[in-house]
């Protein structure tokens, strides 16, 4: 049996010393983060997507928030020190990045950005991002993620109603 490839994700956790576990699921392109999750029995809440966005000051930034919620662009401005963001298009991510859409994590990019991860991960011993490739995830804890990335807890999803409609 061949040798396990390894992401950029990967070696980055390997060379900081930062315990995490893989699993893959057969998937031939992107699927969303609550069919992931739901691929790999794994709780929605304590799985997470990456988002990037682009500050008005031209930044990028990365954003990690539960896969079944959504950004609140107002509260990830406020959360970097920027007047606005917002999120950087599709086919940008590659060249920004150097992960494909369904692939991209906030460890290993191209450049490392300052990264926001919600809340609600601060109270969770471990959780699952994108392992650095479609098909991967990887199983960490969230503190040693944001003291790798030299990140921060913040609280950057849009509000619930509380009656539970749409707006």
């Amino acid at each position: 049996m061949g040798k396990e490839l390894k992401t950029n994700a990967m070696r980055f956790l390997d060379k900081n010393r930062i315990d995490y576990t893989v699993q893959t699921y057969e998937c031939g392109e992107f699927i969303d983060g609550i069919h992931t999750a739901q691929a790999l029995g794994q709780p929605v809440e304590e799985t997470f997507k990456t988002l990037v966005a682009k500050g008005k000051s031209g930044s990028h930034y990365c954003f990690l928030i539960p896969v079944a919620e959504e950004l609140d662009l107002k509260k990830a401005a406020k959360s970097v020190g920027e007047k606005s963001v917002e999120l950087i298009p599709v086919k940008d991510i590659t060249a920004v990045t150097g992960y494909v859409r369904g692939g991209c994590t906030p460890i290993g990019m191209k450049k490392q950005f300052m990264t926001v991860v919600h809340g609600s991960a601060e109270k969770l011993e471990l959780f699952h991002i994108s392992g650095g490739r479609i098909g991967t995830q990887i199983r960490l804890s969230p503190a040693e993620l944001v003291k790798a990335v030299c990140g921060s807890f913040a609280d950057i999803i849009m509000e619930k109603p509380a009656d539970g409609q749409q707006f």
